[in-house]
């Protein structure tokens, strides 16, 4: 709720973004979607390599959490 609040107040507008990336489990096999990470709040987008472009909002992963 306070995260939703702060939100609508003060929204981040996500100029600021990692590199894409992707996970990998071991030797080159992938392990999940490629996704980007808003430097300015955290949130994490998935990201389309093909067409270069962002996409919907995705949770945030957790270290050491296999997914």
């Amino acid at each position: 709720m306070k995260d939703t609040l702060l939100n609508l107040l003060f929204r981040c507008n996500h100029k600021r973004l990692s590199r894409p990336l992707t996970p990998v489990r071991r030797w080159d096999e992938p392990g999940g979607d490629t996704y980007v990470v808003c430097l300015d709040c955290g949130q994490q987008f998935a990201y389309d390599t093909k067409n270069m472009r962002l996409g919907r909002r995705v949770p945030r992963s957790s270290p050491g959490s296999p997914k």
